[in-house]
């Protein structure tokens, strides 16, 4: 059905998509190639939300596209948003042929991009990588498939298995090779959840830095430009009013308990402040997920300490864990990776380790853990 041509104008289509991860949130990252007489006329990738998507960047650089074939890793859209519909795009411009990796799970689009440019003609073709498309947007599939977003924590241990030290003390276990793979991570997320703990202990920003990505400077530019949201989850609002996450250099969430009125020295600052029900496990986590979903938030990092981690995990709300492990010891004292109050080896929980990898000095493992892995999508 394919040819290896089809298969390597795709290859470079999800190359290209991968180029919009770090700026193109909420909208999912695509990539389209034109391809007229077995050569490239265009190419694009979705630019930050409210400029073009892919299809309609590609269309622009060939100029002309009049029977020419499209490659496309999502299906073209069909409605119109911020932008035109990019399947009425292809259409005008007079394309012959597209093939795409995979329908979009999006209900607003589902086959109807496919449809609109089938009606007009156009022989169309879907499934080519698809597998390796949906590993490009992971975020976005789970959000519009199960109504919440893909969440990951990003945690960092010693050899043995420590975060921190007794008196909370946890800054720098891991060497610089590592921090700027957790700016990377950053830079692609929509949200960063932390817990007051955290705040209190370090005063993190928690903010996208270009000159920590170690990337290109356009391309940094263009990650720090789009700041992550910064969700503290602070049931009695002991962030303190001068906190780094509160000085507006991106958008903040304070998460309370219902119970507890904000206070007007926070409602000075720039934070929105999100009122959830409180249990004695803590805030309404699931609620949390749910709302920033309505937010459009795809890709969710979790940077906190063992106890919002172990919380997340025991509410199977937690997709994925990346831990970094440095060489070296911080003794029998330090705090654990996770709260997670297990007593008996039959409560194990086990994880899917998908990659290990040396960064810097130290190592990388990201883990699926089981109880989630039915339900997270692109894990």
């Amino acid at each position: 059905m394919y040819s290896p041509l089809d298969t390597q104008m795709m290859a470079r289509a999800l190359q290209l998509a991968r180029r919009g991860q770090y700026s193109a949130m909420p909208n999912p990252h695509v990539g389209c190639v034109l391809v007229r007489d077995g050569h490239i006329i265009g190419e694009g990738f979705t630019r930050p939300a409210g400029g073009n998507h892919a299809e309609v960047e590609a269309l622009h650089a060939a100029g002309d596209a009049k029977g020419a074939t499209a490659y496309v890793t999502l299906e073209p859209c069909s409605h119109q948003g911020k932008t035109g519909p990019c399947a009425d795009a292809l259409v005008q411009a007079g394309v012959a042929r597209v093939v795409v990796a995979m329908s979009d799970p999006n209900p607003l689009v589902s086959g109807q991009g496919l449809e609109t440019l089938r009606a007009a003609g156009i022989t169309v073709e879907c499934g080519l990588l698809e597998s390796e498309a949906q590993a490009v947007i992971p975020g976005f599939i789970a959000r519009m498939t199960r109504g919440r977003g893909r969440v990951r924590a990003k945690m960092a241990m010693s050899l043995d298995g420590r975060t921190a030290m007794a008196s909370g003390e946890s800054q720098w276990i891991t060497g610089p090779a590592a921090r700027q793979d957790v700016q990377r991570l950053r830079a692609m997320s929509c949200a960063i959840v932390t817990g007051v703990g955290t705040v209190l202990a370090d005063d993190c920003s928690l903010t996208v830095r270009p000159g920590e990505l170690g990337l290109a400077h356009e391309e940094a530019q263009l990650a720090a430009s789009r700041q992550p949201l910064r969700v503290v989850m602070d049931s009695r609002l002991q962030t303190p009013p001068g906190a780094k996450v509160l000085d507006g250099s991106s958008s903040t969430l304070l998460c309370h308990d219902r119970a507890v009125a904000v206070p007007e020295s926070i409602r000075a600052t720039p934070a929105e402040c999100l009122a959830l029900y409180r249990d004695d496990t803590g805030l309404d986590l699931a609620g949390l997920m749910a709302h920033l979903a309505t937010q459009q938030c795809n890709e969710i990092l979790v940077e906190s300490g063992p106890r919002l981690a172990g919380a997340l995990l025991q509410a199977g709300l937690l997709d994925e864990l990346i831990v970094y492990m440095a060489p070296a010891l911080l003794g029998d004292q330090a705090r654990p990776l996770l709260e997670l109050p297990l007593q008996h080896m039959s409560e194990k929980v086990q994880l899917n380790l998908k990659d290990v990898r040396k960064v810097g000095t130290d190592w990388r493992f990201t883990a699926v853990p089981l109880l989630a892995s039915h339900s997270a999508t692109g894990s």
